[in-house]
């Protein structure tokens, strides 16, 4: 998102290379990153600090020595645990076999919702989405709660009838009729008639997973925050 000029050392000429207008600039991704602090010995940035250090001071022989540490060490690494018989076992990449290929076992390659899916996170090196919604999962647990209780007083409606049609008429029956709070057309149940029929609190399990969603909208927003205040 920044200016990208070439320098021509013989003549000392400079050409813009890369200008981005400000319509590229506005569609650039947040970066969300780790504290340096808080990064354990083997992530990229406190790992290959020494490395960037060197780049970034322009000490191109400085930065090839601590490449060359870096890369000596996990030579070494791996001699040990050949030698040892000990297997490598990657935390978050898997091999596969067909491609031939190391991939990341928590990928999500569906289309990002900009409706629904807010922003993305890593915890402890899974890769997460914050969704504005339930998830599918919920969503399906949700409807199959639901349809059960359902079936349940349609059930139950089922009986009253059948207990109303085998007495005798009279004004006893009628009454029992009228008393009969069962609707005939629980299909078409809404949200709140739900809440009248006992189907308010569906299942622990549901009420867990909304709290658990509520948390962690309100943590992201929490970061979002402190960063915008870090940037100000």
């Amino acid at each position: 998102d920044g200016e990208v000029h070439i320098n021509e050392l013989k003549n000392g000429n400079t050409e813009m290379f890369w200008n981005p207008t400000s319509e590229v600039r506005r569609q650039r991704l947040k970066r969300h990153i780790v504290l340096f602090e808080e990064q354990m010995d083997f992530e990229s940035e406190r790992l290959w600090q020494h490395v960037t250090s060197a780049i970034n001071k322009g000490d191109q022989h400085k930065a090839t020595q601590e490449k060359f540490v870096l890369e000596e060490e996990q030579r070494n690494a791996a001699r040990e645990r050949r030698e040892s018989g000990t297997e490598w076992k990657p935390l978050l990449f898997q091999h596969d076999a067909g491609t031939n290929e190391w991939r990341y076992k928590y990928e999500d390659l569906r289309p990002w919702d900009p409706l629904n899916d807010i922003a993305q996170f890593e915890k402890d090196g899974i890769l997460q989405t914050m969704e504005r919604h339930l998830s599918t999962r919920m969503s399906n647990h949700k409807a199959t709660c639901i349809n059960n209780q359902i079936t349940r007083h349609k059930r139950s409606a089922k009986d009253c009838r059948r207990r109303k049609t085998s007495d005798q008429p009279s004004n006893h029956s009628q009454n029992t009729e009228s008393s009969c709070s069962t609707p005939e057309s629980v299909q078409e149940l809404s949200d709140d008639d739900g809440k009248y029929l006992g189907f308010e609190s569906l299942c622990a399990q549901c009420g867990k997973e909304m709290n658990h969603l509520k948390e962690i909208h309100s943590a992201v927003l929490s970061l979002q925050k402190a960063q915008q205040d870090i940037h100000r």
